[in-house]
């Protein structure tokens, strides 16, 4: 068990689910627990009934980056009452939209595209061990995410080499904006909902679907509801079935209406189910 560890209360968390959901992609399995960086910090977390089990003075940075102040509860009441909905809620019961690093978040949803969570994971741990700084945790090899200065000086082909594909021509334009200050990503922190949207679009490999990962993943913006291939299948099976004509402008409609002020979680939710299930009883 690791040294000097802290308690912290965590009632309606659930940290393994909430880590297997899809938003991040580089924390080790430990022991009973899990070892990964938030920014350059390494950091253990374990779950022990409703209480964390973390590295000490590591609170204020989990308890941001896994939301644990997010009113799970009262999100849940937000919730259509549909048997959709439902079903997912009782599958994901205890995932929180996690709130992280903008630029990590940004970077690695750019390289998501048409990726499995596996290949993400895989890409994402090589950017790191190729251009992040090491950070010591015994019996790991982690690393910092590269920051856009970092990656911005690196040669295409280098981020070829970490199995980016054609994804990595998207990362290099990105971060090389961010890096010249062509782009500012804390001055999107104060924009609205739109404006913001419209400012990550200006980045290569950015439509709405990424940037409306990032508006919920990382700047807080509960209402974002990304709109994927899996998100697209339920809403077309589950809320459009039979339907012909139903164009993605209506379904972003829809889904802005109809789960309301914390659509990103229902979004979530319905997600981390629907992959989770397909999965499950298909041989795809």
């Amino acid at each position: 068990m690791p040294p000097l560890l802290t308690e912290i209360p965590a009632p309606h968390f659930n940290l393994l689910l909430t880590l297997e959901s899809g938003q991040t992609f580089h924390w080790h399995p430990h022991g009973a627990g899990w070892v990964g960086t938030i920014g350059d910090r390494p950091v253990f977390i374990e779950q022990r009934k409703n209480s964390l089990w973390i590295s000490k003075g590591a609170d204020p940075l989990v308890k941001h980056y896994f939301a644990l102040d997010h009113p799970l509860e009262k999100i849940y009441e937000t919730f259509p009452k549909d048997p959709n909905m439902a079903a997912a809620l009782d599958f994901c019961s205890g995932i929180t939209v996690m709130q992280q690093p903008v630029w990590e978040c940004l970077a690695t949803f750019i390289t998501s595209s048409m990726k499995q969570v596996a290949h993400i994971r895989q890409m994402s741990l090589a950017i790191r061990k190729t251009f992040g700084e090491p950070i010591v945790y015994p019996g790991f090899e982690l690393h910092s995410y590269p920051t856009p200065e970092r990656l911005a000086a690196a040669t295409e082909q280098q981020l070829r080499d970490c199995k980016l594909g054609f994804r990595a021509k998207n990362l290099l334009g990105t971060a090389r904006m961010i890096a010249s200050g062509e782009i500012d990503l804390e001055a999107i922190r104060f924009m609205d909902d739109e404006a913001a949207l419209a400012e990550l679009c200006k980045l290569p490999g950015v439509g709405e679907k990424v940037a409306n990962c990032v508006l919920l993943f990382a700047y807080g913006r509960l209402r974002a509801f990304p709109i994927d291939v899996w998100i697209e299948r339920v809403l077309r099976e589950m809320y459009f079935k039979g339907k012909r004509k139903v164009t993605v402008e209506k379904l972003k409609r829809f889904s802005s209406e109809y789960f309301g002020p914390y659509g990103g979680y229902a979004q979530q939710y319905l997600f981390h189910h629907a992959r989770k299930t397909y999965r499950s009883t298909s041989n795809s």
